[in-house]
């Protein structure tokens, strides 16, 4: 029991249930973020106007990121692919609900007796929407300029309609008020209407305050793909990947047992790799890492590393078990220790290796999104993660489980 209270007592093991304790509450509340492939959604493919450069690109894709994320989408991916095409990646929405979001320029006018009054550019905030039976209203202030301007276009045409555009499609046209004609500026505006049902007007208040709220695209877009895929794939692949999971356990186990003979190394080696599990999922979960099938195969790989290491750290420290200097308590403590450090340089400069190897991956596959092998930045990210977790937190407990209970 002493033995059993010190092992409990090193400031590993505590770290490595602190982090266990902390993933599982991560993921109790937050949740983890599942990619595409596990819960269903819609890939849309936005090709450009013409190929752009990296800076335009990426306000492309910003102003897209941000325009999904006003409506309320989540689970959100948006990647350039080459020069002249972007990637939405949206889990759990069906195409219908954004396509018009993420094809739209969002180019903003206001007109009064086919004079501008006001554009995009001058809109500085917008506040939420509001819904009142079939009626909606979006409210926003405008800049100093833009309320002159459209103070010095206003005067004197109380009774006109102030007819608001976006991408030259006419949205709203109310009727100008004495108070507005008068030349004084006001930064109080707002776009309104009336749609058949409530759900419609709450769809379309919001859809305009997104474009709004957004800005406009610098480049004309069109939608030139749209793929759904079914949640229930998901679904399968989950059991599917459950029963793998459990029977790799039970193989993994007889191989242990059979090489060993020691039943005591078993639980350990499969215990160790179950909490790095759960330390990649916490990880994911509060950084929010899309876990999709590029991912899990990055943990299967992170995993299956660490069950290796950890057959290295046993191989060492058994290696000369039952000779005559491992009979000594304070010989056998010594060397033990001398063959933990020798399998841990082992391990980590297989770590090195792999991550040295990960890394180009990576980098090429966020700075690239889905063009050539981006979709592997994913599996990348996870293995590093995971081999990180591994070296750093799993086997150097896994190691002082082995030097204080193998004799």
């Amino acid at each position: 029991m002493s033995e059993i209270a010190d092992f409990l007592k090193d400031y590993r093991v505590i770290l490595l249930i602190v982090l266990a304790i902390g993933s599982i509450i991560s993921i109790s509340v937050l949740g983890i973020q599942q990619g595409l492939d596990l819960e269903g959604g819609s890939v849309i493919q936005i090709h450009l106007e013409h190929p752009v450069d990296q800076d335009t690109m990426n306000t492309v894709v910003t102003v897209l990121d941000r325009r999904l994320n006003i409506f309320g989408v989540r689970d959100i991916n948006v990647r350039a692919s080459g020069n002249q095409d972007v990637i939405v990646e949206i889990a759990g929405v069906r195409p219908e609900e954004v396509t018009n979001i993420v094809g739209t320029p969002g180019v903003f006018e206001a007109r009064i007796d086919n004079q501008t009054a006001l554009t995009g550019t001058d809109i500085t905030n917008v506040r939420p929407y509001q819904v009142t039976g079939t009626q909606w209203s979006v409210p926003f202030t405008v800049s100093t300029t833009g309320a002159n301007r459209f103070a010095q276009v206003a005067q004197g045409k109380a009774g006109q309609p102030v007819e608001m555009y976006l991408d030259n499609q006419l949205v709203s046209s109310p009727v100008l008020s004495e108070g507005l004609a008068t030349g004084t500026p006001t930064t109080e505006v707002e776009v309104s209407g009336t749609a058949e049902t409530r759900e419609a007007a709450e769809n379309e208040a919001r859809n305009i305050q997104a474009v709004l709220q957004s800005g406009a695209l610098p480049v004309k877009v069109s939608v030139a793909g749209v793929n759904s895929v079914s949640a229930e794939l998901g679904d399968q692949f989950r059991t599917g990947a459950l029963v793998a999971g459990l029977l790799a356990v039970i193989v993994v186990s007889i191989i242990i047992f059979l090489r060993y003979r020691i039943p005591l190394l078993v639980i350990p080696i499969i215990l160790t790799s179950l909490v790095e599990l759960l330390l990649i999922l916490g990880v994911a979960s509060v950084i929010r890492w899309n876990i999709d099938l590029p991912a899990i195969a990055g943990i299967i790989a992170a995993i299956g590393t660490g069950v290796d290491d950890q057959l290295i750290i046993t191989d060492e420290v058994l290696k000369k078990k039952g000779s005559k200097e491992s009979k000594e308590s304070k010989r056998r403590s010594a060397t033990m220790r001398m063959r933990i450090k020798g399998a841990f340089f082992i391990v980590f400069t297989s770590a090195a290796t792999l991550i040295a190897a990960m890394l180009p991956l990576a980098y090429i596959g966020f700075s690239r999104g889905y063009a050539g092998i981006g979709i592997l930045a994913g599996f990348a990210f996870t293995t590093i993660i995971g081999v990180l977790i591994g070296i750093f937190i799993t086997r150097p407990v896994y190691a002082k489980f082995i030097e204080r209970f193998i004799q």
